[in-house]
């Protein structure tokens, strides 16, 4: 099917360079058209990008950002769609200006201690006011109406509710998941998680308090991220400092005197985003409404954002301006952009535009013509597939292989996507299709894995583009250097990760029981065993340790806790299956005395998990998983050192606060010297 897109344009002709060749000239005509003396900017920047500065650069790109929204929407027909998410926008305005201006800047100010205050009696003054229910828009709209009135005693009674709502319990949770009453705080690195000090089996561990648990069930995706309120706060909460080159988001944070970059209280160096993603300007368009002139300053720096963002970097957020307060969630927001787009009718096409053509990318605003130069990258994790799409881009032909088997799609992936949600699968069902590395094995579900093959689709779209698995690089493997030059390479790129998984030298350290934790994520995953599907064999019972303090400890303690559910139910299952068929003893008569406690062990726990889920639904609440799972032991993240000086902490303690949402605990202080096999 060859859809027919605007300005005659067909869809068949998107995935060639001398089709978005013809688009950017329409572009151009357009805009010499709408504002001549931006369209000869353009112009000149293109023919010297390197002799324009960082500000007149961050210029150029907020000037074309709203120019190029109305371009692509009139490619894809989007004016309704369009106009309906910069009326949500507007509409939170108010509550932006309202916050910063009215609740920020007086209400907290004059009423410090709101405890005494009657928030209800307060809300039902207002909304008699109001005549209409409050709510964070209704309240700031009427505000701006009561100043410009100069409606004093409404002014003061709303000054009151906002201060209740912000500083008291009561009030924070009356709006909780709004925006309106919630201020940053100040942050203190040492307590940047407030767990409490609890004392387990004789030793003292950390945790959540147990009313902030968060009862995971399942292998679902674990977090969906901010709102879009919740991103455009943070939004407008960035000061959009690159006018005055201070958005060390992306430039890094660097010390006046010396000019060299700053260090986090924990000695992280604060060099903000690693691919210098141009963020304020993103911040800035988005805040204004132009999701698209957003999304495309992104992609100038950062074309496959599906791989970055929310759970996955921080170093932006790292080295935000705002240093002694929580700084800008520029990850979320990021995220939050992509989401928008993606959401659009015909959101994945206009994703693979632009990271292909992208006018507000004066230095490569199109593919490069065929170099005739043909690259072999080796691994198709994060490093590989960044660099085949560069690659491409640069006019080169890439085939990347991978040392694992990776699945067929199952469907033409030339076929135009209309509504990106018929690509997505549930990540409690989604079979693991092997492109993406660590990030399809490593990463656990607190990252939308679909992801993954939006960006798998963009790669193999492409005529310049071929992948196999199953493929290992060496000597003595598969394929050998001596082959690829054989083959006709010219080059060789070697992304096969990071390094290899830490093993510990101490007695017993690979005793049955004892697991690497990067082997058990893989495992987990690789077989696919937290499927209910899955005969995979893949063992764990509680309580469990991890030793180690980095995010691969965190990740695999969440991982353990939800799969032991997993476990013992599909244990259950199977066994009361097998006993209807062959009866208890038939069932048991191989067991050993071992494995017939451990099979009790399971067997009880399922029983209780039945009755938890039972209790639940009855009284309509998600079921308690957590509490049971901490009965019965939980998990422990044992480390060395103290919580503070662990590199998930120092690094990205979001992790570990979620984390501890799960239930997980971390003890300080505590390096192993053996395992007892008793």
């Amino acid at each position: 099917m060859d859809t027919q897109l605007g300005f005659g344009t067909r869809f068949a002709a998107l995935g060639t360079r001398e089709g978005l060749v013809a688009l950017d000239k329409r572009f151009l005509e357009q805009l010499a058209g709408q504002d001549a003396a931006l369209h000869a900017r353009l112009l000149a920047a293109r023919a010297a990008p390197d002799a324009l500065e960082p500000l007149a650069e961050s210029q150029l790109i907020m000037a074309l950002g709203p120019v190029l929204e109305g371009f692509v929407a009139d490619l894809f027909d989007l004016g309704d769609a369009l106009d309906a998410l910069l009326a949500r926008t507007r509409q939170l305005d108010p509550v932006h200006a309202c916050k910063r201006l009215f609740v920020q800047r007086q209400a907290v100010k004059k009423y410090a201690d709101p405890s005494g205050f009657d928030g209800a009696a307060l809300r039902a003054s207002l909304e008699a006011e109001m005549t209409v229910p409050l709510t964070e828009v209704s309240f700031a709209t009427h505000v701006e109406a009561w100043q410009r009135n100069e409606r004093t005693p409404l002014l003061d009674t709303a000054m009151r509710y906002a201060a209740w709502a912000t500083l008291t319990p009561q009030g924070r949770a009356a709006h909780a998941g709004g925006t309106l009453f919630r201020l940053a705080q100040k942050v203190d690195p040492q307590h940047l998680v407030p767990v409490q000090t609890v004392e387990r089996n004789g030793v003292t561990m950390q945790c959540l308090p147990e009313h902030d648990w968060r009862h995971r069930d399942g292998f679902a995706l674990t977090d969906t991220g901010m709102t879009g309120q919740q991103a455009l706060d943070q939004m407008n909460y960035c000061i959009w400092c690159h006018s005055q080159g201070k958005d060390s988001c992306s430039r890094g944070l660097k010390d006046r005197k010396t000019g060299a970059y700053q260090k986090s209280p924990f000695g992280v160096t604060l060099a903000g985003c690693p691919l210098e993603v141009k963020i304020s300007e993103m911040h800035s368009l988005r805040a204004q409404g132009f999701v698209l002139g957003a999304f495309a300053t992104i992609a100038v720096d950062n074309p496959l954002m599906a791989a970055t963002g929310h759970r996955i970097c921080n170093d932006c957020m790292k080295a935000c301006i705002y240093q002694k307060q929580e700084p800008v969630d520029i990850p979320q927001a990021e995220t939050s952009i992509l989401k928008d787009v993606l959401g659009l009718p015909w959101g994945f096409e206009i994703y693979s535009l632009l990271t292909r053509w992208n006018p507000l990318d004066i230095r490569r605003p199109l593919p490069l013509p065929d170099s005739g130069r043909k690259v072999l990258i080796v691994g198709l994790g994060p490093a590989g597939f960044s660099l085949a799409h560069q690659l491409m881009n640069d006019g080169h032909t890439v085939v990347a292989i991978d040392g694992l088997k990776i699945e067929p799609l199952g469907f033409d992936t030339r076929q135009p996507v209309r509504d990106v949600e018929t690509l997505y699968e549930s990540l409690d069902d989604r079979v693991m299709a092997g492109f993406g590395g660590v990030a399809e094995y490593g990463i656990t579900v607190r990252w939308n894995k679909n992801y993954l093959k939006i960006i798998r689709i963009l790669l193999e779209r492409r005529a310049g583009f071929a992948a196999f698995g199953g493929v290992r690089f060496g000597g003595g493997a598969t394929l050998s250097v001596d082959d690829a030059w054989a083959m006709g390479f010219d080059h060789v790129a070697l992304c096969m990760g990071a390094g290899r998984p830490t093993i510990i030298d101490m007695p017993n350290g690979l005793a049955r029981g004892v697991r690497q934790a990067s082997d058990f994520l893989m495992g987990l995953q690789l077989t696919g065993a937290a499927k209910t599907s899955s005969i995979a064999n893949l063992q764990i019972r509680l309580p469990v340790v991890v030793i180690g303090g980095g995010l691969t400890a965190v990740d695999t303690a969440t991982e353990s806790l939800a799969y032991y559910v997993r476990q013992v139910e599909k244990f259950a299952l199977r066994y009361r299956t097998l006993v209807a068929e062959r009866g208890e003893q038939a069932v048991r008569i191989a067991w050993s005395e071992e494995e017939a406690g451990i099979a009790a062990e399971f067997l009880t726990h399922a029983e209780a998990i039945r009755a938890e889920r039972a209790a639940a639904a009855a009284e309509g609440r998600p079921p308690a998983l957590a509490a049971l799972l901490d009965s019965w032991g939980g998990a422990t993240v044992a480390y060395r050192r103290q919580l503070t000086q662990s590199p998930s902490y120092t690094l990205n303690h979001e992790e570990v606060a979620k984390a501890m949402e799960e239930g997980v605990r971390f003890a300080e202080g505590l390096a192993p010297v053996a395992v007892e096999v008793d």
